[in-house]
């Protein structure tokens, strides 16, 4: 079964743009960096790397009848906000499980930014105390039982889109995508780096990209403090994802890289070099990125690129996925 067999809900503008960091790229002398922006994907609500996903998911939740989506994240997820304008765009219900994820002192952290965007959309946005976790956690379950005891009918959605059967499809679509542009573009990107924590995105590129007859290096970088899980499950989705689409050949461990490093102690807290790279690329390239996940992915090709991990002579494409709406629960950060 090939990625053209699974229909397709169309959420995006078309192929996120790509473009060259050359600022960035001549501060830090050695490989040239290009971006390919999830964040300017879509007109729904600041779009985000999980709104190609759920490009994937919303088929599949109208075929089931459902009414009502229901998903779960951290207070400031990027990811229910997304699914909340999906739900907004599709005619649907959102019921978002809002989970106390980051110790994050500043006051207005349940007030502003992705979840203030969640309740603009109409969502039901529920707060539950309870830390973080990538798994099937009870609060979503019960968010899911009380849809249905109201008569509704639910289409249950993991963090982050991505332990769902389906979840790696829109960046395997994605791998696709960046061969497409690197023709129009006249360049070969033999590095793509990308953040990691519930892993499909990464997962998706994986198998998509061993579809294609050139090698190129997948670097995750994780952001989730606990790389074991976060690599397990890369592997996972990315298997089943190389499995989904048809690709014909088991997956190789050198294909399915994650890097810890960057994260700091803790999910959803910017370190120094979280906010050193946040900075740098704003104040050099004027491309703004999020303390959470692209903060951290960013400082990881910093450091790579310095050190001469990624070589001289590479062509990095840096995956920005989107989340900048999270910086105003940070403001603390940036005194």
């Amino acid at each position: 079964m090939s990625l053209d067999a699974f229909e397709r809900y169309p959420l995006l503008f078309g192929p996120s743009p790509i473009h060259p960091l050359d600022r960035l790229s001549d501060h830090l002398g050695g490989a040239r960096i290009w971006a390919k922006r999830e964040d300017c994907n879509s007109g729904l609500a600041f779009g985000g790397n999980k709104t190609r996903k759920l490009e994937y998911l919303i088929p599949d939740a109208l075929a089931q009848g459902a009414d009502t989506l229901v998903s779960i994240g951290g207070v400031q997820s990027n990811h229910t906000r997304q699914v909340a304008a999906v739900a907004a765009r599709t005619g649907m219900k959102a019921v978002l499980v809002q989970e106390s994820w980051v110790e994050w002192p500043d006051a207005v952290n349940d007030k502003v930014g992705n979840i203030l965007l969640s309740r603009i959309m109409g969502a039901d946005v529920r707060l539950v105390r309870a830390g973080f976790g990538i798994g099937f956690k009870d609060s979503w379950r019960q968010a899911l039982d009380d849809v249905r005891a109201a008569g509704g009918t639910p289409y249950a959605i993991p963090a982050g889109a991505s332990d769902h059967r389906l979840g790696g499809l829109g960046f395997a679509n994605w791998a696709y995508e960046v061969q497409e542009q690197e023709r129009e573009l006249g360049v070969f990107f033999d590095t793509i780096v990308v953040c990691s924590v519930t892993g499909s995105t990464q997962a998706g590129m994986i198998a998509g990209f061993a579809g294609q007859d050139r090698p190129r290096r997948v670097i995750g970088i994780d952001a989730s403090a606990e790389i074991a899980e976060t690599r397990a499950q890369v592997e996972k989705i990315a298997r089943n994802t190389a499995e989904l689409v048809g690709l014909g050949r088991d997956l190789r461990d050198d294909e399915i890289t994650v890097l810890e490093g960057w994260a700091g102690d803790l999910y959803g807290v910017p370190v120094r070099s979280t906010l050193d790279a946040i900075r740098l690329t704003g104040s050099l390239e004027g491309v703004i990125l999020d303390p959470v996940y692209e903060g951290k992915s960013m400082a990881g090709l910093i450091d790579l690129v310095r050190r001469g991990d990624i070589p001289k002579g590479s062509n990095v494409l840096y995956a920005h996925l989107g989340g900048q709406p999270a910086l105003n629960a940070y403001s603390g950060a940036f005194h």
